[in-house]
């Protein structure tokens, strides 16, 4: 259930993001030329909060979070009421560019944001293990593999990381393709080797699949030894001590 909700959180969340950068792209270039924004809404509905800036824009969030509006003064709208030293701010009395450049900001920064979204991500990058093994066992085992190769291609594909590894090995067993292994050994020789994957039985899921390939990242294979204990430390007066 909690996983349920976190992805509604963070599927609100991602629509917020979307939705105000597309919508600050109207206000920011209604703005810029010379319209007259009246409202800036990130959600229908019911305001949970509002506030007024010195140009008499209201900006508001409210209740519903599946969308929002920039409302621009326009003197084609049945409610307005527009003074007359007003209408050189109205939307519709725009040229035909800038009305086109209002409109198609919204889309544009989006674009924007996704583009600068997948530079910090590629930026910033992950977590992950480099492909090196650590423990063998399972059908690895039987084809010859060892504890300090390294993974550099799973069928002629080049691996940069255990997750790629490891998504491509299973994919394979899966599919019940074997597959052929490019390995680097601690003595910077290279091998191939081919992982029966075509036998593996057909009713398992990925996770079985997994554990009948027998592969552990070398970081996760660290043997549950004792390295140092602190002095005075609870483990020190428990007993424990190095190795």
């Amino acid at each position: 259930m909690s996983e349920f909700f976190g992805s509604v959180w963070w599927l609100i969340v991602t629509l917020g993001l979307l939705i105000t950068f597309h919508e600050y792209g109207h206000f920011v270039v209604a703005r810029r030329c010379g319209v007259k924004v009246l409202k800036f809404s990130i959600g229908f509905g019911p305001a949970l909060w509002k506030r007024y800036d010195r140009h008499g824009t209201e900006f508001a969030i409210a209740a519903i979070p599946l969308g929002g509006y920039v409302k621009m003064l326009d003197e084609r709208d049945p409610d307005a009421v527009v003074a007359p030293q007003e209408i050189a701010g109205a939307f519709n009395r725009k040229s035909l560019g800038a009305r086109i450049a209002i409109t198609a900001a919204g889309p544009a920064f989006n674009l924007i944001f996704t583009v600068a979204a997948l530079w910090l991500m590629f930026v910033i990058g992950k977590p992950d293990y480099q492909p090196v093994i650590g423990h063998v066992g399972g059908v690895a085992a039987s084809a010859g593999l060892a504890a300090g190769d390294r993974i550099r291609t799973v069928d002629g594909r080049q691996i940069d990381n255990w997750t790629d590894a490891g998504d491509r090995l299973v994919a394979a067993g899966m599919a019940h393709q074997d597959v052929t292994l490019t390995l680097a050994r601690p003595d910077h020789s290279e091998r191939t080797v081919t992982l029966a994957l075509s036998k593996l039985p057909a009713d398992l899921d990925q996770q079985a699949i997994y554990d009948r390939i027998g592969l552990i990242p070398q970081q996760m294979a660290i043997p549950p030894v004792v390295g140092e204990v602190a002095p005075d430390s609870a483990a020190a007066q428990a007993g424990l001590r190095k190795g």
